[in-house]
């Protein structure tokens, strides 16, 4: 099967293109909007950046105040905080999350194509990091495996905000090595200048013939701000260096939509408002085969080959292209008023609810379709100064039900034309988690030193609904099972059979409770000067995703068969036991430096973290049976170690001459203390480490022009799991051109052009699960306009 995107696809970029240049809605970008909010901060007063009142008085603060959803002012962060935005956030971004922030301190990614890549922070992506949209959760499916798309588009953010370090007190375990906000205008915070601001962009790249249009627009009458803004693109197989054997990546290709509508009541004290955002995106799955889709386990063995009742689920030869349909549907409601009760300084409400469907199509078959369908809400609540102490009160509730998992063969799903009696389940197998979160945040001033205490609460509970049970008995033949069964289980053998099935299915899927508990301590001291040095301690509990604890079966973008913790005994009696009781726990040490103003600036964190029953998948075995490799895995906990550097720094030779040095590196140790000889970790190490980075960027500006040029090279990664192969180093030239104009009347004009691996590298992401399948894009240069008014 071939994917359908020329000239349809053609047809509707030209059609969106015109239609949002003739609406002239508002930027993608608003660059000059974050630039002005960067400047405003350092202004800002103390009590300002811990009520956050700010970010409800004027346009221009909106961006960076929204921001604080990850803590106060940058310069008193215990943490590493990186905000990008304006024209360097508006030269980066790229198709996905994960492609867009690749490079910059301490994060890397696990690219999957074109599609689907996720950011790495320090090592580990999710569901160790949260990806949260304006300080409240994304809840797609990106967590449960790497080929899953986070549901955001770049083109459409103002900013976005990485914390590197545990930012769990807020938004609970899965923020344990960091956090992503994405902070966006659909939800209008402040009356547009002179009652109307918009902006819109169009790009073209070369590496893979893409045609993005975006757009966005705010208009006000009298209190009430109007949103709307939308995108498109449409992106081919994008080109690789002809060392890998071809010209273009098969199944790298990618089509997306996103739109969105919002408005808010606007005060002196504040603003409330809600939005609706729809996204629509399909992409190809380079790497991914079906043959292993025959795969099953005879205990500890993976058997690659059909017999008896094991089939081949597809059963046509294996050169389909397999790709992802996706829709997701959210509604948001946002507030944030000051001085509404007495001692309240700041109460902050985030409500959302999300409807999350895609389906995984590999040629004229459907083999997996997930879901996953959220409620979610907290309240946070600032108090007013109080024994010196400021600080934060929140509360989350969240209630979803996710289903998809252990599903490859859904377009064969109940019983065939030869069965005579067939008893089993009907998909979706569902998972209802329910989350209740309390935590407390507070910070105190103690002359040059600020203080952060913060911790959190969690009770979580997943269970298993029956799902739907199909009961078959071939008329023809019913009298004969009726001999056989009715001496076994009596007269109402079918009912039986029925109940006994059902209790099997809950024995091999047990509900699951976790209630894990994080705190920290944090202290920055302003030095002098621009000066300031922060050292944050912190105990955090993970609790295990439904992909770790219940996954059982083939997952074919990745080519392996995973078990998960709860499933292990039902795999094999050689395995560990069963367990839901895991809790990973980690204890974090991070030291950061920083120098803000003058000439030289520059943060650097320093980290250690131990965990206690660090979660991975770990190698039983590989099969090779139908020529495509196939691992065989086994989710086991272990104590594991990271340690690592990150940061930058930068000098300004003039106004218009910086220089900037940037790096990063995390050391893993592993250890175990498993009694099975054939899943000691004593040879084996945690898998998809990413390696040593080290780099350096000249920026450039003078009047409307702007320049840059990057290089960074990408070490070797030798340090491998058992089932990973070595990844050789590799050196990565970017570089940005752009001009700005200014139009009569207000607004401006920006052309710009980024190019990307300008020396044509053969590269491989050791942090992705089709590294050798799935090289990064070759030399490409996207050329795009911007126009803002």
């Amino acid at each position: 099967m071939t994917f359908p995107i020329s000239s349809p696809a053609r047809g509707r970029w030209l059609a969106t293109a015109a239609a949002i240049a003739l609406l002239a809605p508002a930027s993608a970008l608003a660059a000059d909007t974050t630039e002005d909010a960067d400047a405003d901060t350092a202004e800002e007063t103390a009590e300002e950046a811990a009520t956050g009142t700010a970010g409800a008085r004027t346009a221009r603060a909106d961006i960076v105040v929204t921001g604080r959803s990850l803590g106060s002012d940058q310069a008193t962060q215990p943490l590493p905080v990186q905000v990008l935005s304006g024209d360097e956030l508006a030269h980066r971004r790229r198709g996905t999350l994960g492609e867009t922030l690749d490079g910059l301190p301490g994060v890397h990614m696990d690219n999957f194509g074109a599609g689907a890549s996720r950011p790495v922070i320090r090592g580990q992506t999710m569901p160790r990091i949260a990806i949260l949209t304006d300080g409240a959760d994304l809840f797609d499916v990106a967590s449960v495996s790497p080929d899953h798309a986070i549901v955001t588009d770049p083109l459409l953010l103002d900013a976005i905000e990485i914390q590197r370090g545990p930012a769990a007190i807020r938004y609970g375990g899965s923020a344990v090595n960091g956090a992503i906000n994405l902070i966006d205008g659909k939800v209008p915070k402040a009356l547009p200048d002179g009652g109307i601001a918009g902006a819109y962009e169009l790009r073209y790249g070369t590496g893979d013939q893409e045609m993005t249009t975006a757009g966005r627009v705010t208009a006000a009458i009298g209190p009430i701000a109007f949103h709307a803004e939308g995108s498109y693109s449409d992106r081919e197989n994008y080109e690789v260096p002809d060392a890998f054997g071809t010209d273009r990546l098969r199944d790298s290709f990618g089509e997306s939509s996103s739109y969105a509508f919002g408005a808010s009541w606007i005060t002196d004290s504040g603003y409330i408002g809600a939005s609706y955002t729809r996204n629509e995106a399909e992409y190809g799955l380079p790497g991914h085969s079906h043959l292993n889709g025959v795969c099953h386990t005879h205990g500890r063995d993976l058997h690659c080959a059909a017999h008896g009742d094991y089939e081949d689920p597809f059963g046509s030869p294996d050169d389909h292209t397999a790709y992802i349909d996706l829709k997701s549907e959210r509604v948001d409601l946002r507030g944030d008023f000051a001085d509404l009760l007495p001692g309240i300084a700041n109460i902050r409400l985030r409500g959302s609810y999300t409807d999350y469907v895609h389906s995984e199509i590999d040629g004229p078959a459907l083999f997996s379709r997930y879901t996953n369908e959220v409620w979610d809400g907290r309240i946070e609540l600032t108090h007013k100064p109080l024994f010196g102490f400021t600080g934060t009160l929140g509360l989350q509730y969240t209630d979803g039900t996710f289903s998809g998992l252990n599903v490859s063969d859904l377009h064969q799903v109940g019983p065939g034309p030869d069965d005579a009696l067939a008893i089993g389940f009907l998909p979706p197998f569902e998972y209802v988690t329910e989350n209740i979160g309390l935590f407390l945040v507070e910070r105190r001033s103690f002359g040059p030193v600020d203080i952060e205490l913060a911790a959190r609460k969690d009770w979580r509970e997943i269970t298993l609904p029956t799902p739907e049970l199909y009961f078959w008995v071939d008329p023809e033949r019913e009298a004969i099972f009726d001999r056989i069964f009715e001496p076994l289980y009596g007269p109402d053998w079918k009912n039986v059979m029925r109940e006994r099935r059902i209790e099997a299915y809950h024995e091999d899927s047990p509900d699951s409770q976790h209630n894990p508990f994080s705190a920290s301590i944090g202290a920055t001291w302003n030095i002098a000067n621009g000066y300031s040095a922060a050292l944050s301690l912190a105990r955090t509990e993970r609790a295990p995703n439904v992909r770790e604890l219940y996954a059982y079966g083939n997952n074919l973008a990745t080519n392996s068969y995973e078990v998960g913790l709860a499933q292990s005994s039902r795999a094999s009696m050689y395995f560990p036991e069963s367990r839901t009781d895991v809790m990973e726990t980690a204890k974090t040490v991070n030291l950061t430096f920083r120098k803000a103003g003058g000439p030289l600036e520059f943060e650097v964190g320093l980290f250690h973290q131990d965990v206690d029953d660090y979660i991975f998948a770990r190698l039983v075995e590989t099969e090779t049976e139908t020529g495509v490799p196939h691992h065989y895995l086994l989710y086991t906990a272990s104590d594991a170690s990271f340690t690592g550097i990150d940061g930058q720094v930068s000098y300004a030779f003039s106004p218009e001459v910086r220089v900037t040095v940037f790096g990063d590196y995390v050391g893993t140790d592993l250890t175990s203390e498993e009694v099975d000889v054939d899943l000691d970790a004593s040879d084996d190490n945690l898998p998809r480490i990413p390696p040593g980075r080290l780099g350096a960027r000249l920026d450039l500006a003078g009047g409307p022009l702007s320049a840059d040029i990057e290089y960074y090279h990408t070490f070797a990664q030798e340090k491998v799991a058992l089932y990973e192969t070595p990844t050789d180093g590799y050196g990565m030239l970017n570089a940005t051109f752009a001009y700005r104009f200014e139009i009569p009347g207000g607004g401006e004009l920006e052309v710009y052009a980024r190019g990307t691996n300008l020396t044509n590298q053969l590269a491989y992401v050791h942090t992705s699960f089709v590294k050798d399948q799935s090289p990064l894009r070759g030399r490409s240069v996207v050329l795009g306009l911007r126009h803002s008014f």
